[in-house]
């Protein structure tokens, strides 16, 4: 299959002297390792994380990472001295690799300025733009340029590191990736007004993430449409996943209804919960 190696940042400048900064790694959606927040170590999340890399590996990335974080912060507090920007300010940062079944891959680095679009590194071409028209977007751009060293870096991180160190990862991990937890499904009704019935199918519990629900009326398939209702999947605490399908009726209209829930921890198998 593909795998995602993700990594992300934040930085929160509260004023010149003072920020906030936080990391995490992650391999598809498993938070694997972190950025200890004032000592700036890393964090092993799982057991199989450590060994998945020799120790001097993990001390390379350990001093990468502070040098990094160190030279980013003094970098944008010069910056934004000079060009007057206003406190608190935030900064963040997407960067990591996709790997696809056929060995290919696609690597990215993203740089966000209060959740807009600011700066995009194209690892290929070892090349800095901007992503909006601003002043202090084009002198960043200029400024990024001429870190020839940190750029080249970031390249042989991207190109080569990412993709070496996910596989490793995924080796390890296998376990922790290939874990799954059946869906729980729980049917019921809510009046919202007299002339309405919402009959909400709630499926929670279920690992991985991809899952199939749908509505059966009188056995057959209830289309897309505006009686239709299906919220986007949402993380649980115990990283398992959630979802509510809700399905508008006229009360006593005759049908007999049922949600169906398909899930790859459930084989060819299928859950059907009828209401009433």
């Amino acid at each position: 299959g593909s795998y995602k190696l993700h990594l992300f940042q934040t930085f929160v400048f509260h004023n010149t002297s003072f920020v906030d900064t936080s990391a995490w790694g992650t391999l598809e959606d498993i938070v694997f390792a972190a950025l200890q927040k004032y000592t700036w170590n890393i964090l092993y999340l799982y057991p199989w994380v450590y060994p998945a890399l020799p120790a001097a590996e993990w001390d390379n990335l350990q001093n990468l990472f502070r040098v990094y974080v160190h030279n980013f912060i003094l970098s944008l507090s010069g910056d934004a001295t000079l060009h007057q920007t206003h406190y608190p300010f935030v900064v963040q940062c997407a960067t990591g690799c996709d790997l696809y079944h056929n060995g290919s891959y696609t690597k990215f680095y993203h740089l966000a300025y209060n959740a807009r679009n600011f700066l995009s590194f194209h690892v290929d071409n070892s090349h800095w733009e901007r992503q909006e028209e601003s002043e202090l977007a084009a002198h960043f751009e200029r400024q990024f340029n001429t870190f020839t060293g940190f750029s080249a870096t970031l390249q042989h991180l991207l190109n080569v590191t990412c993709v070496d160190h996910m596989k490793k990862f995924i080796e390890y991990g296998r376990a922790a990736l290939e874990r799954q937890e059946l869906p729980v499904a729980t049917v019921f009704a809510r009046t919202p007004r007299p002339d309405q019935l919402q009959l909400v199918c709630h499926v929670t519990g279920f690992y991985p993430r991809p899952i199939s629900v749908a509505w059966l009326r009188d056995g057959q398939e209830v289309p897309p449409g505006s009686a239709l209702n299906t919220s986007t999947t949402l993380p649980n605490a115990d990283l398992t996943y959630q979802l509510r399908s809700i399905l508008a009726v006229a009360p006593d209209d005759g049908h007999s209804y049922a949600c169906r829930v398909r899930h790859h921890s459930l084989g060819n198998r299928s859950l059907l919960i009828p209401w009433g």
